[in-house]
């Protein structure tokens, strides 16, 4: 294993931050607002940034936003955490966003799951395989449904370029059979649903966990982090519990709040980032504010009297 992989292993067993991307007022990428943003989670020894994902709004921005967005960011973290830089789209798309992120210092290449409504589940894999083949950096794939079979899943983990498997489905079953199935594998599986789903994750073998909460409360997703490193569950869950209605709040409208509430969070605590782009939620509702702010009070106050 080389050391690069094994660099970007230990920051999965981590916490993968996901920044948001700021607007300024004329809906352009503001730069400015993001250095300061990926300074601060660098500061908070946040231990990976997925530059451009999910939570990034990948799918709203241009090709070349993106590569401004991995710049930006690679340039802000300044080696004081890895920076993983999200790719996606079509896979020519994707290599190619790849190599100039990798020219630019990116530690690693986060792979976006293939999104053709067409795509053929062992295709799908198939993708990260051959954006694998192409990266110089270490690779981790993004997989955001429960169609790949076990057999996929083990082809992933056993490519000596993927360092780790972001699992986001819910189907907790399949999660045990692909661990049980690769345990002669090095790559990491991470739970790709944030902290609300991480107990569970690591009871079943996963590590680390991916997290849009950062954005606003980094000291709370450390803490969580560190009860579920340590096997105490049962202060993980009353840490989540704080969180709760959070992150509740983020999968409201089939989950089209999910950027929205991190947004209007971190603009209730002073640092307007901007709406979030179509076709996501671009604002609350006053009610849904009103909730926010008792929300982010009550963490707040947790946080201090920790």
């Amino acid at each position: 294993m080389s050391e690069a992989v094994a660099r970007v292993r230990r920051a999965l067993t981590g916490i993968s931050g996901v920044p948001v991307t700021p607007y300024a007022a004329d809906g352009s990428v503001d730069t400015a607002k993001l250095k300061a943003l990926i300074e601060r989670l660098a500061a908070a020894q946040v231990h990976n940034l997925m530059a451009a994902g999910n939570t990034g709004e990948f799918f709203t921005l241009s090709l070349d936003e993106v590569r401004l967005v991995h710049r930006t960011t690679i340039k802000a973290a300044g080696g004081k955490a890895l920076v993983s830089a999200a790719v996606g789209r079509s896979l020519t798309e994707a290599k190619a966003l790849a190599r100039d992120a990798i020219a630019e210092g990116a530690d690693a290449i986060m792979g976006h799951h293939p999104m053709d409504p067409f795509a053929g589940p062992s295709y799908q894999a198939k993708y990260f395989l051959e954006l694998a083949d192409s990266c110089s950096v270490p690779v981790v794939a993004y997989v955001r449904n429960d169609t790949f079979s076990v057999a996929d899943f083990r082809t992933l983990a056993l490519h000596p370029n993927i360092a780790g498997i972001k699992f986001a489905s819910g189907n907790l079953m399949l999660l045990a059979d692909v661990i049980r199935s690769t345990k002669d594998a090095p790559a990491i599986w991470v739970c790709g649903l944030a902290e609300g789903w991480a107990p569970a994750f690591y009871a079943m073998g996963a590590r680390g966990f991916t997290s849009g909460l950062v954005n606003v409360f980094p000291e709370r997703s450390h803490a969580i982090h560190r009860a579920l490193e340590a096997g105490d569950y049962a202060k993980a869950r009353d840490l989540i519990d704080g969180i709760a209605g959070f992150e509740a709040m983020r999968t409201k409208y089939l989950n089209g709040a999910n950027v929205t509430v991190v947004k209007e969070a971190l603009g209730m605590l002073g640092a307007d980032v901007g709406p979030v782009r179509l076709p996501g939620v671009e604002t609350l509702d006053e009610a849904e504010r009103k909730n926010l702010r008792e929300i982010l009070e009550r963490v707040d106050s947790d946080n201090c009297a920790a």
